[in-house]
């Protein structure tokens, strides 16, 4: 089958052999996968591994085959992959068996995946193939960060820095359907009124005065996944007993943190990544209630998964970058 997977030092699309269905185990014909920046990295963290390794996290398609002990998935069900492996619910601490797919396990940018009956979960009808291909590690991510560790409310204004990431676009929705105020932020004009039309009360450009545009806000609730470039910028507008939820970095990892400011404040910062199978299941049952949809920025098909990473890696996209795989 034809996978896009990374091999030496490079990405590159080729031909790899396709895999026994295990007993516990279903053959997925992938109809659509979808990129994360995780992907972007996985070159770094091999260090020139020489074996084949299928990257991608997200997909979606059509059962077309199950393992004897399968009994609760059938041959033709539509599903979508689960891509948190081995952590099942909120009250486990991440398991020390716990893994992302896409690295060590075989990804989801190939024409199949063979999967753990136990990681695949029902799409949702009013979505299309590639909407379904986009939705579990963006969206559990928002969610765990946003209702499970930011245990927003009604009563809450969340500022998300960045807001044209996936992850991001499904935090504003999934906080505007809660009843959240919701302000974000993009460097780029015509993002900041994609933002607006998404749904954001208010957007601000990236590099203006923060605390100037944000005085007459009270904002209880920043969740925040820039890193350095915006970390002492959050906590300047969040007001005094607020909370920072922080899940990601793309800019740098490290950052200065003034601890009187901090604790004179009693502000809050806590860390939050990916999310379990039981937030999965809460955040797409939010999603079918409120007939929410993943923002689409591009799809390509798998043939050009080289320009759709480079679209990403060059952060030119206003939520998910897709792959088609029929």
């Amino acid at each position: 089958m034809q996978a896009y997977v990374h091999e030496g030092d490079q990405y590159v699309l080729k031909e790899i052999p396709v895999a026994q269905c295990g007993d516990d185990e279903v053959r997925v014909s992938l109809r659509a996968a979808s990129l994360n920046r995780r992907d972007l990295y996985i070159k770094n963290r091999r260090q020139g591994e020489q074996t084949p390794l299928v990257l991608g996290s997200d997909g979606a398609g059509v059962i077309e085959e199950v393992g004897a002990n399968v009994t609760n998935w059938k041959v033709g069900d539509e599903v979508l992959i689960n891509p948190s492996l081995r952590w099942d619910t909120q009250s486990e601490a991440t398991p020390e068996d716990y893994d992302i797919l896409g690295m060590p396990d075989h990804g989801t940018f190939a024409e199949q995946i063979i999967i753990s009956a136990e990681q695949i979960e029902p799409t949702l009808a009013h979505l299309t193939w590639e909407e379904n291909a986009s939705l579990a590690l963006a969206g559990m991510t928002g969610y765990r960060a946003l209702v499970t560790k930011g245990e927003v409310t009604k009563e809450d204004t969340v500022f998300i820095p960045g807001g044209s990431s996936g992850v991001a676009t499904y935090i504003i929705q999934i906080a505007k359907a809660l009843g959240a105020r919701v302000i974000t932020s993009s460097r780029d004009e015509k993002k900041r009124q994609q933002l607006e039309d998404l749904g954001a009360d208010l957007v601000l450009q990236t590099n203006e005065d923060w605390v100037a545009a944000l005085q007459d806000e009270t904002i209880t609730l920043v969740i925040d996944s820039v890193g350095r470039a915006t970390f002492n910028r959050s906590l300047e507008v969040l007001q005094r007993g607020g909370c920072l939820v922080v899940f990601g970095a793309t800019t740098e990892d490290t950052v200065e943190l003034d601890l009187r400011t901090f604790f004179y404040n009693q502000q809050r910062i806590i860390g939050s990544t990916m999310a379990c199978r039981e937030e999965l299941r809460q955040f797409l049952s939010l999603m079918a209630q409120h007939k929410l949809k993943p923002v689409i920025d591009r799809a390509y098909p798998l043939a050009e998964a080289a320009s759709a990473m480079k679209r990403l890696e060059q952060s030119e996209q206003f939520g998910k970058v897709v792959l088609e795989m029929n």
